[in-house]
């Protein structure tokens, strides 16, 4: 389990070994050079010597570090997991189709945090047909506000909050249009909930569903609960600094133990935003203790 800065050195180590192989090549080659080129050459060879041996200590370092925390994760998961989200309302949005195996991994963080099954997870397609959007919220006196291409954004960030408050109406009337999937049925939880998952499974959005899925993602973000976007270990994380814009934290390794720790964590402190992950600066939050009732 390497994080960025393990990757980003050993790179940087490989670069600086082909370079000495380079300079001693040209060492080689160079009889003609005179004393003063020779002696500068010798200097520069010299010194990417060290700065590889520098490096090769860092990422030997870096390697035990990360087999520590490897380590950690392994022997804890099950006391760190224990009842962090026991009595939590968590839901689940993804943008695009549902991921089995992203959605197999959340479920198993909630149901390992002491939670239940997510109070709500919604499938919103895209891209959006803005044109039936528009038609529908136009034959709502009470949702006209958000009809048109010029408040895309804004009917994003409305759906945003409401996901998060149960507050549905706006979803009610546009559920047929952009929602492909939904569990429970659509509507038979209106209950505000604690925490958000968000999951992009679609490509990134271009044209009418750029600013309504940016609107959807900010919407989330300001709604006052803690809220993460996921991806696996292995995945083109491409939705990370999209989500990062709208507020919500980030985890990158969800199949992973420590992903699932780290999700749980988030879930179940007040919201701020973070990053986590085997390619995030962070793997882990601070841990901190479940605090449970005495008595």
């Amino acid at each position: 389990m390497f994080d960025l800065r393990y990757h980003v050195t050993s790179l940087a180590a490989v670069f600086i070994a082909l370079l000495i192989g380079i300079l001693v090549g040209v060492a080689l080659a160079s009889h003609g050079l005179g004393n003063t080129e020779r002696k500068s050459l010798e200097d520069d060879v010299r010194r990417a010597r060290n700065q590889n041996d520098t490096l090769r200590a860092t990422v030997d370092s870096l390697q035990q570090q990360s087999r520590a925390d490897s380590s950690f994760v392994d022997d804890t998961y099950n006391a760190l997991m224990t009842d962090r989200l026991k009595d939590k309302r968590v839901a689940v949005l993804y943008v695009g189709s549902v991921g089995k195996a992203i959605q197999s991994d959340i479920a198993t963080a909630i149901k390992d945090a002491g939670g239940g099954t997510a109070s709500r997870m919604y499938a919103v397609q895209v891209p959006i047909d803005a044109a039936a959007i528009e038609k529908r919220l136009g034959n709502n006196a009470s949702l006209a506000k958000y009809a048109g291409s010029d408040h895309l954004r804004q009917l994003g960030q409305q759906l945003g909050r409401a996901f998060v408050s149960g507050k549905l109406p706006i979803w009610s009337a546009l559920h047929t249009v952009i929602v492909q999937e939904a569990t429970p049925r659509f509507g038979a939880s209106r209950r505000p909930v604690d925490a958000v998952i968000v999951v992009r499974t679609a490509d990134p959005q271009t044209g009418d569903s750029a600013p309504f899925v940016k609107g959807l993602y900010e919407g989330i973000g300001k709604a006052g609960v803690p809220a993460v976007g996921v991806a696996r270990s292995k995945d083109d994380f491409t939705a990370k600094t999209v989500f990062q814009g709208a507020q919500l934290s980030t985890v990158d390794d969800v199949d992973l133990d420590a992903g699932k720790l780290a999700l749980a964590i988030v879930l179940s402190q007040p919201a701020s935003r973070a990053d986590y992950g085997v390619n995030a600066s962070d793997l882990l939050p601070t841990v901190t203790p479940v605090l449970t009732p005495s008595g």
